[in-house]
């Protein structure tokens, strides 16, 4: 199985996206998504705890 969470940097870190895009944080302690749900990535939101099928 593969990752579910996010890998836990500490910051400030910078990010280089596969466009070329650098972006950074200056937070103390970063979280970046490995699931690619995150509607802020490459910063977790915890998209990856929402489930993909609906329960039956």
């Amino acid at each position: 199985m593969g990752r579910t969470g996010p890998i836990l940097m500490e910051g400030p870190v910078e990010v280089e996206l596969e466009d070329g895009t650098v972006v950074s944080s200056d937070r103390f302690r970063v979280a970046l998504c490995t699931c690619r749900r995150s509607r802020r990535f490459p910063w977790c939101d915890t998209s990856h705890r929402r489930r993909t099928r609906a329960q039956e």
